[in-house]
């Protein structure tokens, strides 16, 4: 199953491939104390969220790195 923005950030963690994804792009993520937060929120709600746009997280960026994640998948 592909992962879009309604896609929770646990069930992204859950994916060792996905993970090694998201790692290249922002390192350290999967071990930050604040993801324990963020698990049951989906991207597109994590994006609406201000912290989210002071960090400089963009619908543009979470949507390429979806598409590099959901590549591997196939």
């Amino acid at each position: 199953m592909a992962y879009t923005m309604d896609t929770k950030v646990g069930d992204i963690l859950k994916d060792t491939g996905a993970v090694k994804i998201l790692e290249k792009h922002v390192p350290g993520i999967s071990k930050n104390p604040m993801i324990g937060m963020a698990k049951g929120f989906t991207l597109k709600q994590i994006l609406a969220l201000p912290q989210a746009k002071e960090a400089g997280l963009t619908q543009d960026m979470v949507t390429k790195v979806l598409a590099e994640i959901n590549a591997i998948k196939k």
